[in-house]
């Protein structure tokens, strides 16, 4: 009998308890660790939203159990939230996520769908090695990938995207100096990025169509677009939809790509929200304007997921006891 049967057995066996109150002294380690890394600091948070926190009044006090308790920073009610929703920053830095978002997801899914199709042909060989190629992606370190990918962009004329230009008779852009070029990089990088984890869920999905829709589309003449809008796009759409809106969130929550290239530039134009909530805690110590706008940044993402699976009725079929 292992530790943990042995354990459980005689908490069972203790007279005063039943079974309902020994579920729950097995499960309150977990809960332990639950609350001390993820419902503590998201409360914290909070707390400190409502505070005009500043490096100078929250490590005020003497303890650790001053910080915990804010030090000397003072209650302002939702002064942070109102502060944040009335500054044109804020919504600059929100409609660019969003358009972020849109425009990246987008590209993920048709280079994704793309790939996966021609990872699935039959008129393919070598298609494990491909498939082994297109996660090599997932194992590298964020920070290496964008970091790389910020060289290609460079606006020196040595940079990989620059030479590619004059090898084909443009002349050099500056890249991360102009707002809907530094743009367009973080969308070239975002779907660098997330593509491998879209391509898995495509692949999938494509070797779960069955074979004999297509064989009786074929009988009918309809031809690879038709068969493909028609039997393929159907079959793999909730998919590939669940997928979108995974991906969809991280994008949202992007801060590598924009912080690592020109920290949200050039003068904040592409500032994600992400990086506009850091900034104002980290760069101007606003920590409790900070706290805010990301505490927005939930609720609007939280929102935007919500819907996403409502109306796309991707929970259809689970149980909802």
């Amino acid at each position: 009998m292992s530790t943990a049967s042995r354990v459980a057995t005689r908490i069972a066996d203790v007279p005063f308890l039943d079974k309902e109150d020994t579920s729950l002294l097995l499960v309150l380690p977990g809960l332990f660790v639950f609350s001390a890394f993820m419902l503590f600091p998201v409360l914290y948070l909070v707390g400190i939203s409502f505070t005009n926190a500043r490096p100078a009044n929250l490590f005020a006090g003497e303890t650790a159990l001053d910080v915990l308790t804010f030090g000397q920073a003072e209650f302002v009610g939702l002064q942070n939230y109102v502060s944040a929703l009335t500054d044109p920053a804020f919504w600059n830095s929100f409609g660019v996520t969003w358009l972020f978002v849109g425009t990246s997801v987008t590209a993920k899914i048709a280079f994704s769908v793309g790939i996966a199709l021609v990872v699935t042909s039959d008129r393919v060989r070598g298609k494990r090695f491909l498939r082994s190629l297109i996660i090599i992606p997932m194992g590298l370190p964020a920070i290496f990938v964008v970091t790389v990918w910020r060289g290609i962009f460079s606006t020196a004329e040595f940079g990989l995207a620059n030479q590619i230009l004059r090898e084909i008779g443009f002349e050099s852009v500056a890249w991360l100096s102009q707002r809907w070029t530094a743009f367009l990089a973080y969308n070239v990088t975002e779907v660098w990025l997330a593509y491998p984890f879209m391509v898995l869920i495509t692949v999938s999905a494509l070797q779960d169509v069955p074979e004999e829709l297509h064989e009786a589309a074929m009988v009918d003449g309809a031809g690879y677009v038709s068969r493909f809008l028609h039997v393929t796009l159907p079959a793999i759409k909730r998919p590939v939809m669940f997928a979108s809106i995974l991906t969809a969130a991280a994008s949202f929550q992007a801060f590598l790509i924009p912080y690592v290239f020109n920290q949200g530039g050039p003068a904040r134009a592409n500032e994600l929200i992400v990086v506009y909530g850091y900034r104002e805690a980290f760069t101007f110590s606003q920590y409790g304007e900070g706290a805010a706008i990301s505490l927005l940044a939930v609720a609007f993402i939280g929102a935007f997921m919500w819907l996403n699976v409502k109306k796309g009725r991707l929970a259809d079929g689970v149980s909802e006891t």
